[in-house]
Formats: structure tokens, sequence, C-alpha cells
């Protein structure tokens, strides 16, 4: 495997340390720009992101293109050290575009035009928009991309939404003719039989409507595949001129949270790295090793869709937001926790919204590493200086990789089906919270894991874990038979297996092509009420040798062995008895498959016996307290271990009897190490 990775920029072979920066808003405030340079340097900053909403600044009308501002603060950024992400102003058109060209507005599934105003609220097929891009980021690139403050282009901010203009209508038809090539399979694609639905013109296809047709399913999951690829067609539209004129200054965009509209695995190729924007709601009703599990997962994600290839943090809150439902402080301590736990996973980066607040609109409570008190006295001012501290003491961690031997499949499109499918339980069928649960045992374990979706390569993974695998696309069943087959372990779960990649069901039984390697044939599943509630009793059997009684909820899927063992059985109703958990023995390896929605600890210790059992690699080879973890990244020579405590009590994290040094002071640590609240420490050790 590649064990480390050129930096974003050679220019800053080091860890990025910075903030969205708006200096258009501050231009009638000369005093606040320059204060706010020594304010970056005391803060240990070396790189802002500019320019994400400056369209109306650039270009204050039609052609008229005012650069003077931006100039000056990328000059001072060069005289000082600082480096700028420059961003492509895409994400807010200025208002007299919207007055004079309201085709660049985006149309909403109910056919009404938006007016202007918010973000994102344009329409990525309008030929206005593209040229109006084309045009300033032509302008931008001529004039920047040898600045040798600008490290890198940041594309727009955030995409997400779809137009349904005519323009777009139009776009959507020739997508699924090009798709599907003839009506006939179409409508067989589509099974536009059921409800006398049959397309007989391409003229008669529509994009989804709450006043028109939402329920065939294929054509929901086609519209959102081609949402995906209008979107990615953009991006290609915006870096064409930037990289005409520098085609080694890279790009990037910045993901969001989880986000469903989508498919962020359809990016990996037309950005040159990932960055996505992170704000866990620490300290809420759940536990923060729960927040924590979660956000570890998202990490996880975005290395992944580049193969490993380390990513940046491009934003989180040095403080608190101001749009969750409740937005809490963060204890002492936790900004240098959450913002290492970013670096653990992958990331070269910590970087914030926002740098100095907004003295007006609708984000000037949002917090920021300089208060609107405007000096850095301020506690949130130096837990921002003690990340750059950490920051600068880690370029040997720069471009290092995560050494993942397992992987959790959590694949958009299939997402896409679970959600829209009708049954078995309507009022939630949790497909992400299944999936987040799988990883959080892996993650609790120190397991460096990849999140994978169903087309990556398999073979360079010990386990993997598929978590409620509904839609599988043809040929993912014969790769998942070639991993086992060749010594690999696979867990499935319930509701796997129904779909193909249109959304029509597997027929001859489910769960379709992965019944032959898990060994099981699935009759019925259940959808059960939130008051009841079932057991699995483990029987011993089996290489893991797991045994005692857990809790079952929600679903229950009604196997039959077909070659696979049972390892557990349902403990009560009118299938008590009958295999719950199974194993089957398939060339060198082994299928698990588990049949129902189980509580309490059992993915704790069944993820525990099985990485033993797979021989898959723990960063610490020793029990962790419960809200504790420890993750790796290494250069193939030397791994840096993030030992991380995620709860408001002092712990003692066991080591394994491995020699390890603290990376900061360079001293030898003992067999235990401890960990104050909200507390990490990075740890150097041999690789190996």
């Amino acid at each position: 495997m590649t064990y480390v990775y050129p930096p974003v920029s050679g220019k800053v072979p080091h860890m990025l340390h910075g903030a969205d920066y708006n200096p258009e808003q501050w231009l009638r405030y000369p005093e606040v720009l320059e204060e706010d340079i020594r304010l970056m340097k005391l803060a240990k900053c070396n790189v802002m992101s500019v320019g994400i909403f400056s369209w109306a600044m650039l270009e204050p009308e039609e052609g008229v293109f005012t650069f003077d501002w931006l100039d000056q603060v990328l000059d001072r950024f060069a005289a000082n050290g600082i480096y700028a992400l420059l961003a492509t102003p895409s994400a807010a058109r200025p208002a007299w575009m919207a007055q004079k060209y309201p085709e660049v507005l985006r149309t909403e599934e109910n056919r009404v035009r938006n007016l202007f105003g918010f973000r994102h609220n344009h329409c990525p097929t309008s030929p206005v928009y593209r040229e109006k891009t084309r045009i300033i980021n032509t302008k931008l690139a001529e004039r920047y991309s040898d600045h040798p403050a600008v490290i890198g282009w940041h594309i727009s901010n955030e995409f997400g939404g779809d137009c349904h203009c005519e323009l777009c209508q139009a776009e959507f038809r020739r997508f699924v003719r090009n798709k599907y090539g003839t009506l006939d399979e179409l409508n067989h694609a589509w099974w536009t039989t059921f409800w006398s639905h049959t397309v007989t013109d391409w003229s008669q296809v529509e994009s989804p409507a709450p006043h028109g047709e939402k329920q065939v399913h294929a054509m929901n999951l086609d519209w959102r595949r081609f949402v995906t690829q209008r979107t990615v067609d953009f991006i290609r539209h915006e870096t064409a001129p930037l990289k005409a004129v520098n085609p080694d200054l890279p790009v990037t965009t910045n993901f969001m949270e989880f986000f469903e509209g989508l498919d962020y695995w359809k990016f990996a190729d037309v950005l040159d790295f990932l960055s996505w924007d992170s704000y866990p709601t620490w300290h809420d009703a759940d536990e923060d090793s729960n927040q924590a599990a979660k956000i570890a997962m998202m990490h996880d994600i975005v290395r992944s869709i580049k193969r490993g290839r380390p990513f940046l943090l491009m934003e989180s809150t040095p403080s608190l937001t101001n749009w969750q439902d409740v937005s809490k402080l963060k204890r002492p301590g936790m900004h240098l926790l959450s913002s290492l736990q970013a670096v653990a996973h992958g990331s070269d980066s910590v970087q914030y919204f926002q740098w100095r607040k907004s003295r007006g609109s609708s984000e000037k409570l949002h917090g920021a590493v300089v208060d609107h008190v405007g000096h850095e006295h301020t506690r949130v001012f130096k837990d921002v200086t003690d990340v750059g501290s950490a920051l600068q003491g880690m370029d040997r961690i720069v471009g290092t990789s995560v050494p993942a031997e397992a992987a959790v499949i959590f694949d958009w499109e299939n997402r896409w089906a679970v959600n829209d499918s009708q049954g078995p339980r309507n009022m939630g069928v949790k497909y992400e919270e299944t999936v987040q649960n799988h990883h959080e045992a892996l993650w609790k374990l120190g397991v460096p894991t990849d999140v994978i979706n169903m087309d990556a390569d398999f073979s360079t993974y010990k386990l993997i874990v598929a978590p409620m695998l509904y839609m599988v696309r043809e040929g993912v069943g014969e790769r998942m038979e070639r991993f086992v087959e060749n010594g690999g372990m696979l867990v499935v779960t319930y509701w796997s297996g129904i779909v193909n990649e249109t959304d029509l069901c597997f027929l001859g039984g489910f769960p379709g092509p992965l019944r032959k390697v898990l060994g099981i044939w699935s009759e019925e599943l259940e959808g059960l009420h939130d008051r009841d509630r079932n057991g699995l009793r483990l029987n011993g059997a089996g290489d893991l040798g797991m045994s005692g009684e857990y809790e079952i909820a929600e679903l229950c899927d009604l196997i039959h062995l077909e070659g696979a063992e049972s390892l557990g059985e349902y403990a009560s109703d009118f299938y008590a008895g009958r295999p719950a958990l199974t194993v089957n023995r398939f060339g060198k390896g082994e299928a698990y498959y588990l049949a129902a929605r189980t509580g309490g600890t059992f993915h704790d210790d069944f993820y525990a016996a099985l990485v033993r059992h797979a021989g898959v690699v723990r960063t610490l080879d020793a029990k962790l307290p419960a809200g504790t973890s420890a993750h790796l990244r290494t250069n193939g020579e030397s791994d840096f271990v993030f030992v991380q405590n995620y709860t408001p009590e002092s712990v003692t994290i066991p080591l394994d009897g491995r020699v390890y040094r603290n990376l900061e002071s360079g001293e030898q640590v003992g067999s235990e190490l401890a960990l104050a609240p909200y507390d990490i420490r990075v740890l150097e050790r041999k690789r190996g």
C-alpha cells in the first residue's frame, strides 16, 4: 500500500491551520484587516479560504471586475507567510445577474422558480450561469494561479439541491435515454406497467414532483443519479478554465456531514483532494463518545473516497454554531480533542468557519476564532492557538496513511433505495443509524476502518461489513464471493439482497446474489413495533464460540439454512428456535448473516470476537475503557497513535507492551497512559 502521499501543496509541507475568511465584509474597516494578520500569526494559522461568497464584490456590475481588494489581501498573506485556498464564487450569484437573467435561478420540484436569495440557488444547467461562471473563473485563474500565496482552488461551497426547470428536464430525458436506449428498456427498468405508468414518448419523462409522480422508485433513483451527474458536470465546467491556466494547482470542494442529496463517491475523479465540513453536537443528550464515533465514520468516508489519500477538514466551529437545535459551548479540552480526531482519521488540516464573526446577517452569532470583541483575550482564541501549536509539531504526519484492514459499506445509491422503499418499518428503517452502529463497534476497538461503497476494491481487506445492503448492483455478489473464497470475512445483515440497481426485486429468493455466499434463504422479514422485543440466544457454535442472550428489536428476518451453520436462534414468538445469526464457510473464508436488529452490547462483543478471529490489527492491543478510542496513521516506519478520551472523567489507558514515546515531548511513555477529561495524546512507536 501507499504509506505517504504528497502534501496538498509543496509550498506548505505542514499541517494546515486556518479558517474561512471574508475580508470583503470589512473593506470599510481597514484597521480590522490589518489586525487580522497579527491575530492569524498569533493563532498559528497558515491558511485561509478566501472568496467563497465574493461574486458581488468581484463583479459588481456585469462585465465590471474589481480585484484590487483581493490583490491586497493575497499580497498581505504572501508577505506574512499565510496561504490561501482561493474559492470560485458560484455558490451565491450577484443580484444583477438574477434580475437580468432569471433563468439562472433554481426551480423547485413544485415547478416554481425561486426568487433571488439564499445560496446555491442556481440552475446547474443554465447556459447563462455556466458562461458567467466560466468568465469569472477565467479572470481569477489568469490573475491568481501563480500568486505566491495561492495553494489551491476551493470550488464553490457545499454543493446541494436540485433544479427542476425545463432546461434540467431536457437534460434528465437525455440522461435516461442514454442510459436505457429504448423506451421498452426504460419501462421495464422502471416497472411502469404498475398503475399504468407506461411511457410512450421521451417527452413524457418528468422529474419527481409532489403534485405529480413520486412512487416510481426507479425513477426517483435515476433522478438522484442525474442530480449528482449534473453537479459533477458543473464542477468539471468550473474547473476547466482554472486548469487551462495552471493545471498543477489542485482543486477541491467541501462536502457536508452524511449529506444524502449527492453521491459523494462520484466526486472522486473530478477533485484533486477532498475536504468536508464537520459540526458535531458535542455535549448534547447523547454521550460524546457516540457523537465522536459518528464523526469518525464521516472522516473515514471522505478519506476512503480517494482510496486512502489524506483529506482536509475544511470547516469546523472553534466554539459553537448558531443553527443547531441547542448550541452548547465546547468543554475545556474538547476543541483540541475534536480537531485532532480529524487528523487521526486522515486529515492534513484543521480549519474553521469562521475567522471573524460577521457583523450582521444570519451567521453573525456563529462561532469564530475572533469574536465581536475583536481581540485575542478569549477562551476560544486560546483553544485555537493550542490546536495551532499541536499541529506545528506534526510535520512528519502530513501525507501519512490510515492502514485499514476492515471496511464498512455505506453506499449512497443503496441509501437512496432503502429510504425510498415502502416497508417493513415506515416509521424508520434507520439505514444510516444501522451502519453507524456497526462502524462504532469497530471504532470502540480502535480498528482502523475504511468506509466504502459496493464498487470498491474488496481485495485489500480482511473484514468487510455490509449492513442492510438492500440494493446489490450487478457483479457485486460475485465479487463478494471471491472475497470470501480468498479468505475474507464478510458480515451481512437483514434487509440485504432485495433489489437490483433499478429497484427491481430479485427473483428466485432473497438475498438474491448474496444467497450463495451466505448459505441462507430469507423467506420473510417482520417489522416490530417499538414495544415488541425478542431475543438472540447464542449457542457457542463456530469459531467465535459466543454464548449468551441479547435483545432483538424492530426487524426480524425469518431464514432457512442452505449450507450455513446457526450460531444463535430467536428466543420467542412463533419463530423461536429458528436461526438468527449464521456463518457459512465458503472457500478459505467465512460469511456471517445477522438476521435481526440487536441491542445491548451485541455489536461490541461480536466484533471483538470477529476481529480476533479474522486477525484484523487494532491500534492498541488492549481493552479500552468506555468512551475512549485509539486510532493511527503511519508512514510505513513509524506509527502515530492518537489516544482519545471522550468522557468528562479522567481515565487510564493500558498500552500493549510496545515502546511508545510522546510525540510532543519525545519522552518514553510507561505501560499506561493517564488522560484528563476530553483529553488526547499523540504517541509514536515503530511500525510492526
